[in-house]
């Protein structure tokens, strides 16, 4: 395995962990070695001692073991290197050649802009043919003309069943959970459409700021960052038909199909269909925190904050609306999909409990903690003298109790082992890629040719005040 960009902040906080994790079970390939790469000038001492430090601060104590940190070192070197430089590329593919003993995984850790260049560097030295794959990290570039642009410059080196497109919500255990509760369970499959579900909602909310990555992110936004790739994938999931198999082609197949059934949102009704919002002043975990600006250091019309009302346009879903909500300085950290069933069409309690009835509810919770729950009405206790009353209980899966010996696994580690073993279910293909940046790039241009900028909203809190109307227009609140 070859890491790009091994000496960055996600390899050190997900990626070296995630392979201290596997390689403590013995996961890895026995012969299997790991080089790095960046353009930093180290040697194989220099990445060794960062990768002892790197685990030391992101592994769990009692996970980490010195007698295993130690042979984990065993496998690691390093070779300094940078894509737009040729006789540093040569000596990479000359240090590759050395440690190969098998099939060999390239992960793009680096800035998109990279990928092609790296990859044709690659190709051009002979060292991306057979036996080769490459992972790439998402935003494939920043709209659909430059993903066309880098998935074009990649297909140059590498055929498209060799390229791994990384969405790491997809690598974790709670998005696992979601398929295996639709397509594992008789009972919710028969209800899993618009007879019988009123609303979807999807929140990926973030509590922190821009925490000094100001200068990518004011280029891409909560729209480009988070929606195109994350809260696309996980509304994938949720709307797709079941497919043949649980296998590459069939599951892509089936979210290729909803990314295509997307209504529009443009510039005729993207006033009514979205929200951008930006972060002022306020308070985070009782913290008073700077404006998104202020942090910055100067004014941005970029979009921190984004609420959509989005609809799938085919049999199952006509009619039901999806919400999508991200964003930073949000009061909680928290992943989620929210379902809401229809209300029962007839109460026959009548007195106080027809006004008790609420909706049932499924909640699946990815983070900050994994947790399943199905909202149902039950009897309140009592004698009921003045008429029977109701009251909505969850039933509660918390994963932490449930598999309580199960270690929590970083999403990489699935990722890891599926490249590794050729297997691309989980991973993003081309087509899906293209497809959610050419529905994003109309609301893009919709906001642009509006004359719509973010609405402010203070940190600590949901997002701007006009989201609120976004859902209430249909009769709906959003579960907070």
């Amino acid at each position: 395995m070859t890491i790009f960009g091994a000496t960055g902040d996600l390899s050190r906080r997900m990626l070296l962990p995630s392979l201290y994790g596997l390689h403590s079970e013995n996961l890895l390939p026995q012969r299997m070695r790991i080089l790095g790469t960046a353009r930093s000038e180290l040697d194989q001492a220099g990445f060794s001692h960062l990768v002892a430090t790197s685990l030391n601060e992101f592994v769990p104590a009692a996970q980490r073991n010195d007698a295993t940190v130690r042979s984990l070192l065993e496998r690691i070197d390093y070779q300094p290197a940078s894509a737009d430089d040729d006789a540093s590329m040569a000596s990479l593919v000359a240090k590759v050649d050395a440690l190969r003993n098998g099939d060999v995984l390239y992960h793009m850790s680096t800035a998109p802009k990279f990928y092609g260049p790296a990859c044709q560097a690659l190709a051009a030295h002979g060292a991306a043919g057979a036996g080769t794959r490459v992972m790439l990290e998402k935003p494939i570039g920043k709209d659909l003309a430059s993903a066309i642009a880098i998935n074009d410059a990649v297909a140059k080196a590498f055929d498209e069943e060799r390229i791994f497109r990384t969405d790491h919500y997809l690598g974790k255990e709670g998005v696992q959970n979601l398929i295996a509760l639709r397509f594992g369970n008789a009972l919710f499959e028969p209800l899993w459409n618009a007879r019988h579900i009123a609303q979807v909602q999807i929140t990926v909310g973030e509590t922190v700021g821009v925490e000094g990555r100001g200068d990518y992110y004011d280029e891409s936004g909560a729209m480009r960052d988070m929606l195109q790739n994350h809260l696309l994938q996980l509304l994938c999931l949720v709307a797709m038909e079941p497919p043949a198999r649980f296998e590459p082609t069939a599951v892509r197949n089936e979210k290729i199909k909803v990314l295509r059934s997307l209504r529009a949102i443009n510039a005729s009704n993207v006033s009514t269909e979205s929200v951008p919002g930006q972060y002022s002043a306020g308070a985070s975990n009782g913290v008073a925190v700077p404006g998104y600006a202020e942090e910055l250091g100067h004014s941005s019309r970029t979009e921190t904050f984004v609420a959509l009302r989005a609809h799938v346009d085919n049999w199952r879903w006509s009619g039901v609306p999806f919400y999508l909500r991200t964003g930073k300085r949000l009061p909680s950290r928290s992943t989620e999909i929210y379902i809401q069933f229809r209300k029962v069409p007839y109460s026959i309690f009548g007195g106080p409990a027809a006004a008790d009835m609420q909706p049932n509810g499924l909640l699946i919770r990815l983070q900050p903690e994994e947790r399943i729950e199905m909202e149902l009405m039950s009897k309140t206790p009592g004698l009921d003298r003045q008429g029977l009353r109701l009251s909505q209980v969850a039933l509660d899966l918390d994963f932490h109790e449930e598999f309580a010996n199960a270690r929590k696994r970083i999403a990489y580690e699935r990722l890891y082992l599926d490249a590794i073993e050729g297997n691309s279910t989980l991973f993003v293909r081309r087509d899906e890629t293209e497809a959610a940046w050419q529905w994003v790039d109309a609301i893009l241009d919709g906001w642009r040719d509006a004359g719509m900028v973010p609405k402010p909203y203070p940190a600590g809190t949901w997002g701007p005040s006009a989201t609120v109307s976004l859902v209430d227009r249909l009769g709906h609140t959003w579960r907070e």
